[in-house]
């Protein structure tokens, strides 16, 4: 029962819940309460969020510089591309799908929420945008001139900024998304939405079956090898990645399927293997783009423009490359776009993250699957180029 309750997914469900009854249960003045309560960790979030673009981006430029080759700079275009690509594909699904599902906009009976009693401004230390220049010129930077004291100052402000989203952020999580839905529940959101989330997450599942073909037809195609010899050890990573929601958490049992596989070199899966795990989160990113246009109808009345969303997915491919491998990683990493490209307000960026949570188990499992299919792409490619094998480093010792 402890580790029920230590279940992040278990938390934010069981907050998600306990908010849509309380909003139906609380008069206006609990509710006042609770708005304000709501306000002020939405402060908090939105405060914290330009360190974790900065705590996150400029370390990962730092560590490829650092490391600097011709497989990894393929590896990182590949997990880059294969990103914006499932994105771009989610915003065509979300244009063409989203118009068609019950999503209503025009909502007459809504109660109005009570003005906040305490306000508790924390303005940000820059905005996003800024944050995203900082870490890019910073990160270059200090690889160009080969600064070994600021390379290890940004890996030290990443594990600050990573225990700070662990112990404060995520532990946040589910009393802000429980003041939310609270919030929606008195208004009356909530009843008249619930079987647009039900539909919303059942396209994206099936959006990232699909790419997951995708990926793996052409990474046989490019390698002229079975892609079926690879995925079919992919089960228990799946499975893995599912009950964890960590790409980190499942790297171990990723490792062993694909060591596996007949057609992967071993030398590629040591490398691209532990690589794409903190790099590649294609499945993340599609979920992030379809519920995001579907909370901009459902909130907003409208999805975004064609030109705001190719914006938003160009640079959350960027965001995605740095967020963590942990439950969550990249819609976190990336609320800085939501914020700020989207211009999503409190109400739409807990959704977001609500939504997200109901469904990340299944987006890791993706990104992790797709792992296997870009190994296979960089085997084609260290074959096609001649590139010679590594020496073979001993077994990997299961968990």
């Amino acid at each position: 029962m402890k580790k029920l309750f230590n279940s992040l997914p278990f938390r934010l469900i069981l907050g998600l819940a306990l908010g849509v009854i309380l909003g139906r249960l609380f008069g206006e003045g609990v509710m006042k309460v609770v708005v304000s309560l709501q306000y002020i960790m939405g402060q908090l979030i939105t405060f914290c969020v330009p360190l974790i673009v900065i705590g996150f981006i400029a370390p990962s430029i730092t560590r490829m510089g650092n490391n600097a080759s011709r497989m990894l700079g393929l590896a990182v275009i590949l997990a880059y591309c294969s990103s914006i690509c499932a994105a771009f594909m989610s915003t065509a699904a979300g244009y063409a799908l989203i118009p068609h599902l019950s999503i209503a906009t025009d909502i007459e009976g809504l109660r109005e929420l009570p003005p906040v009693v305490f306000q508790l401004n924390i303005p940000q230390i820059m905005s996003v945008m800024s944050a995203l220049a900082f870490s890019l010129l910073i990160g270059l930077a200090a690889v160009w001139t080969k600064s070994e004291l600021t390379c290890n100052l940004l890996e030290e402000f990443q594990n600050i900024v990573l225990k700070i989203v662990e112990r404060v952020m995520i532990p946040l999580l589910p009393f802000y998304i429980c003041a939310t839905f609270c919030n929606l529940s008195y208004e009356g959101m909530i009843t008249h939405q619930l079987p647009a989330f039900v539909q919303v997450i059942l396209i994206v599942m099936a959006g990232h079956y699909i790419w997951l073909a995708v990926l793996y037809l052409i990474a046989g195609a490019y390698s002229r090898k079975n892609p079926w010899e690879v995925l079919k050890h992919y089960g228990p990573a799946y499975l893995t990645a599912v009950g964890t929601m960590s790409s980190a958490a499942t790297l171990s049992v990723a490792l062993d399927g694909a060591r596996k596989s007949k057609v992967l070199r071993r030398d590629m899966v040591d490398f691209g293997i532990p690589l794409f795990a903190n790099i590649h989160l294609c499945g993340s990113v599609l979920t992030e783009v379809f519920f995001c246009m579907t909370i901009s109808k459902m909130l907003y009345g409208k999805i975004p423009s064609v030109g705001t969303m190719i914006l938003f997915c160009l640079l959350l491919g960027i965001f995605a490359i740095g967020a963590p491998g942990v439950p969550g990683g990249t819609v976190m990493a990336s609320l800085g776009l939501i914020t700020g490209v989207l211009m999503f307000d409190d109400a739409g960026t807990a959704l977001m993250l609500a939504i997200f949570a109901l469904q990340d188990s299944f987006g890791t499992a993706c990104n992790v699957t797709g792992d296997g299919a870009l190994t296979l792409i960089l085997t084609g490619y260290a074959e096609k180029h001649h590139i010679a094998a590594a020496p073979k480093v001993r077994k990997l010792p299961h968990d």
